[in-house]
């Protein structure tokens, strides 16, 4: 069946600066607000020697299965139609301490195991939002996050700022510069989300951890090195960095030459209240500059080489390209208990994915829903639809036969790719098990996986367990 059936759904160099009216300001359907408890016993904030220092740790376990779906033919980077099971683990140790008044480092240290389905491809809107670190069942220990914050306070209101993961507890302005470096995730900056960022405890699919569309400057992990800074001024936020892009095309490896290869974003946030309930809006545009093939040049290398079925993109990435995109994200509180958002978002589409995914335009709404109605308050619903689409320049590659990073389903020349978006339906429920412990069931519903109409739907059903203190 292929109709979307929306009934389903019924740091120098920055980072990790967290805003003031950010993700602790939700309604009570925000999650990440719910698990977050003291533990008795068990200080994560004390002092040494005179100097505030922090610890806070996280493991979270997903598993994720879906039955065979129909195919009428597979290539080299189609997600297999036989029945499957993929899993993450990760387990996360957040370090802080404030060495000056107004200045804190942080370090997490970071351990991650996984198996991803099909190798992870064949999906533009990947189902796992941590699938993208998973490097086989060992083990792999890594610093995920290196960097510090240095805050300039203005005259204004005091707005106190909780201890937590990578933040001491501390009373800043309303009206104050946050300059952070070194090394972090690009979304630790950029795009909050009160409902929809954080794949441990809310929505799972990466086009609920941000835009879709938004190829932000990273590693294969997601992490980067960078310099950021924000101005926060009362109600508004305006934020601004640069980046490492890596010296390849979704590799391991960042480029140190940020004057050469980079990626450049600029957001500006604007909070507010309806009926004394909280929501915000915010704008947010990237450039990317680093050496990557064009769609254009690839697809006629494909035909005049007779390379159907190849990554022709390889042949042909020779020189520097900017590739561009902007979107909009907004959120409001509806009641004490129910909270919408939504995020739209298009890049040019020219080159082939820098650091993120295959999409070229992207869209997502969607709703959390908190369980005090039915007496369990520290429950949570959340439900969404995603539509995922490509650039005419992509679209044409891949129809003339050509295989790009993480999709192409090129099998002959009389099945190429009969080309629809990507749409995507996710449902999940987490329950507080215990304090600081959450269990959660998963459901997403993909119809024509990697843009194509002749394969899918694909249903996805996943349990997550997560623990933090």
């Amino acid at each position: 069946m292929k109709r979307f059936n929306p009934y389903l759904l019924a740091c120098l160099l920055s980072l990790l600066s967290v805003s003031a009216l950010a993700q602790k300001a939700g309604t009570g359907a925000d999650q990440i607000s719910s698990i977050d408890q003291q533990i008795e016993g068990f200080p994560t904030e004390y002092s040494i020697g005179g100097m505030p220092v922090n610890i806070h740790g996280q493991t979270t376990y997903i598993n994720q299965r879906y039955n065979n779906y129909t195919s009428s033919y597979s290539g080299l980077n189609s997600m297999s139609s036989d029945k499957s099971m993929s899993y993450t683990w990760s387990g996360t140790l957040f370090f802080g301490a404030r060495i000056f008044e107004n200045t804190d480092v942080y370090y997490n240290p970071e351990v991650f195991s996984g198996v991803p389905f099909s190798g992870l491809v064949g999906l533009g809107g990947f189902t796992d939002g941590e699938a993208n670190k998973a490097a086989g069942k060992e083990a792999q220990f890594y610093s995920a996050r290196a960097f510090f914050r240095h805050t300039i306070n203005q005259e204004g209101s005091k707005v106190q700022l909780d201890n937590d993961a990578n933040q001491i507890s501390q009373t800043v302005s309303s009206n104050r510069f946050v300059i952070t470096g070194g090394k972090f995730s690009t979304l630790d900056v950029f795009d909050d989300s009160t409902y929809a960022k954080d794949p441990r405890i809310q929505f799972m699919n990466w086009g609920n951890l941000t835009y879709l569309a938004y190829d932000y400057a990273a590693d294969a992990r997601g992490y980067t090195w960078g310099l950021a800074g924000e101005w926060y001024r009362d109600n508004w936020v305006f934020r601004a960095a640069r980046t490492l892009a890596p010296k390849t095309p979704n590799g391991r490896d960042l480029d140190n030459q940020i004057f050469k290869a980079y990626g450049d974003q600029i957001e500006v946030e604007r909070q507010h209240n309806i009926a004394g309930l909280p929501g915000k809006v915010s704008v947010l545009a990237y450039r990317n500059k680093m050496t990557l093939a064009r769609f254009e040049d690839a697809t006629n290398y494909v035909i005049q080489n007779n390379a159907q079925g190849t990554q022709a993109i390889n042949n042909v990435r020779t020189n520097q390209q900017f590739k561009t995109g902007i979107g909009i994200n907004g959120e409001q509180a509806i009641t004490n208990t129910v909270g919408i958002y939504g995020r739209a978002f298009t890049s040019d589409g020219h080159t082939e994915t820098m650091a993120f995914t295959e999409a070229d335009n992207s869209l997502s709404v969607g709703v959390s829903i908190n369980g005090l109605n039915w007496n369990r308050e520290k429950d949570t619903i959340g439900i969404s639809m995603m539509q995922n689409g490509l650039s005419s320049y992509r679209r044409q590659y891949l129809q003339a036969g050509g295989v790009s990073y993480f999709i192409g389903d090129y099998a002959g020349p009389n099945q190429t790719i009969s080309y629809k978006p990507e749409q995507i339906a996710e449902l999940y429920y987490n329950a507080l098990l215990v304090k600081n412990v959450l269990f959660g069931v998963n459901y997403q519903h993909v119809n024509n996986p990697a843009y194509n109409s002749a394969r899918g739907p694909v249903q996805i059903y996943s349990f997550r367990v997560h623990a933090e203190f």
